[in-house]
C-alpha cells in the first residue's frame, strides 16, 4: 500500500496536510510546525519514505485497546530520522501531537488555532483499510512531501 502525505500548509505554529492512497483522498492531516532544530514533541517528522508497522506495546497502545476492542496496535512509521514511536493517531490540535501525525475529516481553517475536525472518524476508517492490507502481508509505505 502507498500513502502519500503532502503537506500543503506549512506555518509557525502548525503543519496541514491532505493524505491520500494510492492517489485517492482520504483525510487531512495536523502536524507540529517544521523546524530547522528539533525541539522534542514539538516538531515535525523530516520529509521522506516511511515503512508503517504496528506496535503492540507501549501506553498509548493500552489507551486505545481500553476505548477500542478492535484495536491492534499503533501505526508506527519506522525509522524516522532523530525520532522515536512515530504514529499516525487520534488528535484535534497541535498539542496533541507530540510529534506525531494526526488525522481528521475537515481541514485547517483557523490559522491562530489550529484543530482539525472529525479525527476519530478519519482514523477509524484509516486504520482499518491498513490493519487490513498488513493483516494479508503486504508492506505499508508513507511518502510524506512538502
Amino acid at each position: 500500500m502507498e500513502i502519500e502525505l503532502y503537506r500543503y500548509g506549512r506555518h509557525s505554529n502548525h503543519t496541514a496536510g491532505a493524505l491520500s492512497i494510492s492517489g485517492m483522498f482520504e483525510c487531512f492531516t495536523l502536524e507540529d510546525p517544521i523546524r530547522e532544530e528539533k525541539i522534542p514533541e514539538e516538531t515535525a517528522i523530516p520529509s521522506g519514505r516511511y515503512q508503517i508497522k504496528m506496535r503492540n506495546e507501549g501506553g498509548m497502545v493500552k489507551r486505545y485497546k481500553d476505548k477500542y476492542k478492535w484495536h491492534d496496535g499503533m501505526l508506527w512509521l519506522q525509522n524516522v530520522p532523530d525520532f522515536e514511536w512515530v504514529y499516525i493517531h487520534i488528535g484535534n490540535y497541535v498539542r496533541d501531537t507530540e510529534g506525531c501525525i494526526l488525522v481528521g475529516e475537515t481541514p485547517v481553517t483557523d490559522l491562530a488555532h489550529p484543530m482539525i475536525g472529525s479525527s476519530t472518524g478519519a482514523y477509524v476508517n484509516l486504520y482499518k483499510e491498513i490493519l487490513r492490507v498488513l493483516d494479508s502481508g503486504e508492506d505499508v509505505w508513507i511518502d510524506i512531501k512538502e
